[in-house]
């Protein structure tokens, strides 16, 4: 919301006479101007992303006062942009009676728009926080004493939704993303036997997790608490950052905690990267048997009269091995792990090869319809060099392959067949051009 210039007459301007007809034109044009900026505005405010979450949040402390203030400023607000609208209209009525405007009328208009002319009740005072003015005696004031009141309840509704905004914009999804890494991390260090009551990086764990339950709870109820704002004494809204301390400390203690953890994954570090390889195996293993299931319900779909193999399920006992192996692994139970390991390495490859060529042999059919569609075109474009495209046996086979291909579901032994006579035809199509072309040459 912009502060408007100084409207001639205006006070502190003294014994200013009464506007004429084009100065009355002008203020009303520029005055139009303003109250599309300032609708604009409060429209802008109203849907804001950060006021609908302050409404529909179950605020505490601070964020639950400032909002409250807030909400009692933006009603303010609107009830002075609904006298201010109601000034407006009533001077372009007076401007609207005649052409060329008497003496009273500019008098009228004079008072309306420079002079005070406003009249707020002084209920509408109700969320102002005590501010001195007009407005809070249901007085009468100038236009432009309006749009500075304004724009002062504004930038304080502004400030307060920026900044909750902001809050909840960057912590909640931080802590999240520290706490999956944290529920990383307590995976590995217990796989490793840093566990709470065992070793003192598992208690520190817990507390860790903890504080995160806790701040992120604070942050969702009371984000302004975790709101800083700006030293440069700026008044833009929002200015400021969202403070992070508490976060930055969780962050840095769970590294300390995965560097104490790596500590002792280096002693058994040969073990474990064979077991991690064996992991990453299966994994791929798992996705493609994923992807073999997910594409077999495609060719089903997509493909009749063709028959689609079945897809096994993900091997679980070489899941429940390798469980074994990291137990093994975890208890130091290295003479019983190495033998385990040699199996379960060839046969997670062996599960891995079986995964793709399920793959293979699902995606089968799609591939066929593929290479018949090529094949189909191909053809086509050839007799269109030919000029024979246009033949309407040649166009009716054409027609006929064309939609067996692209319908579904698609029966590719009769797409097939199709094809292949309009490659018969097409042959046929071709033995006089090429005959001909040899008598010229």
């Amino acid at each position: 919301m912009g502060v408007p210039g100084p409207v001639p007459g205006s006070p502190g301007m003294p014994d200013a006479p009464v506007l004429d007809r084009e100065e009355v034109d002008r203020v009303l044009a520029r005055l139009g101007a303003e109250y599309e900026a300032i609708e604009t505005s409060l429209l802008a405010l109203q849907d804001h992303a950060g006021r609908r979450l302050l409404e529909g949040a179950d605020l505490s402390g601070t964020t639950k006062e400032r909002w409250a203030a807030t909400e009692r400023s933006i009603t303010v607000l609107w009830s002075l942009f609904d006298a201010y609208t109601a000034t407006l209209e009533a001077a372009r009525e007076v401007r609207a009676r005649r052409r060329w405007p008497s003496p009273e009328d500019l008098a009228e208009l004079t008072e309306l728009l420079r002079d005070d002319g406003v009249t707020v009740p002084a209920a509408a005072d109700g969320g102002t926080g005590g501010e001195s003015g007009p407005a809070g005696r249901g007085e009468r004031y100038s236009l432009e004493e309006l749009v500075d009141r304004m724009n002062g309840l504004y930038a304080r509704s502004l400030d307060v939704i920026v900044a909750a905004d902001a809050v909840w914009s960057a912590l909640p999804a931080r802590i999240d993303l520290l706490s999956a890494e944290l529920q990383r991390t307590r995976s590995l260090a217990h796989s490793v036997g840093v566990r709470p009551g065992e070793h003192p990086a598992g208690d520190d764990l817990e507390r860790i997790t903890d504080e995160l339950v806790r701040l992120r709870a604070q942050v969702i109820a009371d984000p302004l608490a975790f709101w800083v704002s700006s030293s440069t004494g700026s008044s833009a809204p929002g200015g400021g950052r969202p403070d992070t301390g508490r976060y930055d400390r969780a962050a840095r203690a769970l590294e300390d905690i995965r560097r104490e953890v790596a500590a002792v994954l280096d002693v058994r570090q040969d073990a474990e990267h064979r077991l991690m390889q064996l992991r990453d195996v299966l994994s791929r293993a798992d996705r493609t048997l994923t992807e073999a299931r997910q594409a077999r319900g495609e060719v089903l779909a997509k493909i009749a009269a063709s028959e689609v193999p079945a897809v096994s399920g993900p091997p679980t006992a070489l899941h429940e091995q390798l469980a074994a192996a990291a137990e093994y692994r975890r208890r130091s139970l290295w003479h019983r792990l190495s033998p385990l390991l040699d199996s379960l390495e060839e046969r997670a490859e062996d599960e891995l090869h079986r995964a793709r060529e399920s793959l293979t042999a699902v995606t089968a059919p799609l591939a066929v319809r593929a290479e018949l569609r090529g094949r189909l075109d191909a053809y086509r474009a050839k007799l269109a060099r030919h000029g024979l495209a246009a033949d309407p046996l040649l166009v009716e086979r054409y027609d006929i392959a064309r939609r067996m291909l692209w319908s579904a579901p698609c029966d590719l032994r009769a797409a097939e067949h199709a094809v292949w006579r309009y490659q018969q035809a097409a042959a046929e199509a071709l033995v006089p051009q090429q005959v001909e072309g040899k008598g010229e040459s």
